[in-house]
């Protein structure tokens, strides 16, 4: 669209407003503007302000905005008004806050997992306070910040190696350097997986300095393909938890005894990157793909890597776990320091391993609890949500409970669904995607899923604490014009 040419009195009325807009420096000195100033500081006010007159002036010149409509935005009130939104807007504390209620446990794009409280109150600790992290107070001397997870890594995994890194990427990136730079790792191709945030496994080998030997197909990878491939040039054996997908039908993979068994005889290592790194059981709740990190370790695998801030439900981390001279060569390498946790991580980790040391793990992390909820426990939270909501509903939307799967989700478990009861609100007039966007952008956010014209609610990932503020949300967007 082409802008209107103003006429010559427009135009000398435009010029004008401009020169009549308020100077900076008064604004700033008294009046609305210079409470701002001292309550939001004077650099960022200013900074603000003039943006905002600059827009002022361009809107004039273009003949965008009259001359009395510039005025009386150029109004301190006005002008105070503008700034303390975009100061608002700036300002406000990032990442925020939301319910999730999408069903999905270990969510990635809500931050994966959620800590324990005791695990948040270290943080917190750690936060505001110094701490012992590189020093010995026993000897009064330089100190490893492993050593405040190792006694309890050693009750996890017995006699095993522990190093820990700053995400599970990281840790697959930094054993491929230390152990197979300028050498060969044989992977299976239907395991040459992509998860999320572009990470994929070919491209890890060639930052490492490794070379990529594929084995098998995509469907069917079978011992005797990785023994023909062992060579001279072979540094280890990897197998890859595929992670956010299966694939089904006419398939055949090799399992971790079988393969540790030919890296025995073939004298290289096994490396596991097992992605999700549960250290408990979890077959008992339907999740019967994700094996606990001890199992796959006893089966045979020499490494293995998994996050801590998946099913293990602590802070972004990735774990190094499995024969100690071997761990010992990948936390020595250069690279091991540019990969290290800070101290935030591991006060949340050492509250988390306690946890599973102490035997409360489904008692105290939110992760596994939500997985032990049973549909009973959902519905039951569910109704009481529903009947709050109820009159704010009566003649907008309709309300029921309806049968539904809750996903463990973060790339673990693509086959691992457990039931549960979902509120599903149902809008009269069709306008579900309304509905949904008033809750996303609401205070708090609420994250649903929207399905078949309906937005459903999923309690499972909703913190008991939230639900009475989850119906306050529904019943505020359901009023909303």
């Amino acid at each position: 669209m082409k802008t209107r040419k103003p006429k010559r009195s427009e135009a000398r009325a435009a010029a004008d407003a401009r020169r009549s807009l308020p100077p900076v420096g008064l604004l700033l000195e008294r009046g609305p503007v210079a409470r701002l100033a001292r309550r939001w500081g004077r650099p960022l006010v200013a900074d603000l302000l003039r943006g905002a007159l600059e827009e002022l002036r361009e809107g004039l010149e273009s003949g965008v905005l009259g001359a009395a409509e510039a005025a009386r935005r150029a109004g301190p009130a006005e002008l105070a008004q503008a700034i303390e939104a975009r100061a608002r807007g700036l300002l406000a504390p990032r990442p925020r806050s939301v319910i999730n209620a999408t069903g999905v446990i270990v969510h990635t794009n809500l931050g994966r997992a959620v800590l324990s409280p005791e695990a948040a109150r270290r943080v917190a600790e750690a936060a505001q306070a110094y701490m012992d992290l590189e020093y010995d107070l026993e000897r009064g001397r330089r100190g490893q910040r492993m050593a405040h997870l190792a006694p309890l890594a050693a009750r996890l995994f017995p006699g095993r190696g522990v190093h820990v890194v700053n995400n599970n990427a990281a840790a697959v990136l930094l054993v491929l350097r230390a152990l197979a730079r300028r050498r060969e790792v044989v992977v299976s191709r239907g395991e040459l997986v992509e998860i999320g945030g572009a990470f994929r496994i070919p491209e890890i080998l060639s930052a490492s300095g490794a070379r990529l030997r594929e084995v098998g197909t995509t469907n069917r990878t079978r011992l005797a393909d990785y023994e023909a491939a062992i060579g001279p040039r072979t540094a280890l054996l990897l197998k890859v938890h595929t992670s956010n997908f299966r694939i089904v039908g006419f398939t055949e993979e090799t399992g971790v005894d079988a393969l540790a068994g030919l890296a025995r005889r073939a004298g290289v290592p096994l490396v596991v990157d097992w992605g999700s790194g549960d250290l408990v059981d979890l077959a008992g709740l339907g999740i019967r793909d994700e094996l606990p990190v001890d199992e796959i370790l006893a089966r045979g695998a020499d490494l293995v890597t998994f996050s801590g801030d998946k099913l293990l439900g602590g802070p972004q981390a990735g774990f190094i776990v499995g024969r100690p001279e071997l761990v010992a060569r990948v936390a020595r390498d250069p690279l091991a320091r540019a990969c290290r946790v800070d101290r935030l991580a591991i006060a949340a980790l050492h509250a988390t391993l306690a946890a599973y040391v102490r035997g409360c793990a489904f008692r105290e992390i939110p992760t596994l609890r939500m997985l032990a909820l049973t549909p009973r426990q959902i519905a039951r939270r569910a109704r009481a949500v529903m009947e709050r909501v109820a009159s704010a509903a009566e003649g907008r939307a309709k309300l029921r409970l309806v049968d539904g799967v809750s996903r463990t989700g973060g790339g673990s478990s693509p086959l691992g669904e457990r039931p549960t009861k979902l509120l599903a609100v149902i809008p009269e007039r069709g306008h579900v995607a309304r509905l949904e966007r008033a809750l996303r952008r609401g205070e708090p956010p609420v994250i649903g899923r929207v399905h078949e014209g309906a937005l459903l609610f999923d309690l499972r990932t909703v913190l008991p604490e939230q639900d009475a503020v989850l119906a306050a949300r529904i019943e505020q967007a359901l009023d909303e014009p």
